[in-house]
């Protein structure tokens, strides 16, 4: 699997600059809004309720707008990532916004290495990051892991019926494997989901995916329990051109009877006091 972190690595590297520097992301309302949250993190604060003194962890932050989003609700947050340019971005914003978080380079499955066991209140995850991880059930032992006793896993994250698509298909078919595979899915894409001005030069990525009942058997074999499990018929980005709508809270959904799909959930689950 090393070939496929590096390949990431360097894509992500790429993308962070970009990424930072768009509208999307809204460096500039973080530095002008002290109280300014990230659109995802605004999304889910119904469910994530308080979080006030909480010691966090984001795994896969990439440039760390939802870290310093959960860091101004409270929690005392860490980061986490494999891309030094993503964490790059990420030091930068929270420097510039007045958050004091620690983040640290590594893969998400070396994380309790870097943290050590039963580190956290809270381990968070956002939308869009367990696609790059090849093995779910790896995931789970590692949140477990860095969980305390009585601490809670939450994250959101892109629907596996979402996955199967190909979002340049119009009949909208599945196309993609909705269960865990061993090869990856191999894509070469030189623009990212954001407006830039050129295309990104290491566009070759690597991901794999994972079907919902694959995510919470391995939460469920690491000692977990399951306390909520949300679906939303909308993701933040339009994930599928020819079929989706903008609509509140710069969500997307489909345009044509939206209930057909699940596009993302929200899910939580605590580690047993």
């Amino acid at each position: 699997m090393t070939e496929s972190f590096d390949l990431n690595r360097a894509n992500w590297d790429e993308r962070a600059v970009v990424h930072a520097k768009s509208e999307y992301y809204g460096f500039d309302r973080f530095r002008t809004d002290p109280a300014y949250l990230s659109d995802v993190v605004q999304f889910d604060l119904p469910r994530l309720g308080d979080i006030a003194g909480l010691r966090g962890v984001h795994l896969q932050c990439h440039i760390g707008t939802d870290t310093v989003s959960l860091s101004r609700l409270g929690a005392r947050m860490s980061g986490l990532d494999l891309s030094p340019g993503s964490l790059a971005e990420a030091r930068r914003l929270a420097d510039s916004a007045g958050a004091e978080i620690d983040f640290h380079e590594a893969n998400t499955y070396d994380a309790v290495e870097v943290f050590g066991e039963n580190a956290f209140d809270l381990v968070y995850t956002g939308i869009g990051a367990l696609c790059w991880l090849p093995k779910i059930d790896r995931w789970a032992e590692v949140v477990a892991r860095l969980l305390k006793p009585g601490g809670r896993l939450f994250f959101r994250e892109g629907h596996p019926m979402l996955w199967t698509l190909d979002e340049e298909d119009e009949h909208g078919w599945p196309k993609y494997e909705y269960f865990e595979h061993e090869e990856p899915l191999v894509f070469a894409e030189e623009t990212t989901y954001v407006e830039s001005d050129g295309p990104i030069v290491n566009s070759t990525t690597h991901s794999w995916n994972h079907s919902l009942g694959e995510i919470v058997t391995a939460l469920l074999a690491h000692g977990l329990t399951l306390t909520a499990l949300t679906e939303h018929d909308s993701v933040p980005w339009n994930a599928l051109p020819n079929e989706m709508e903008q609509v509140e809270g710069r969500e997307w959904r489909l345009r044509d009877n939206p209930r057909r799909l699940a596009a993302s959930y929200t899910m939580q689950a605590v580690k047993p006091a």
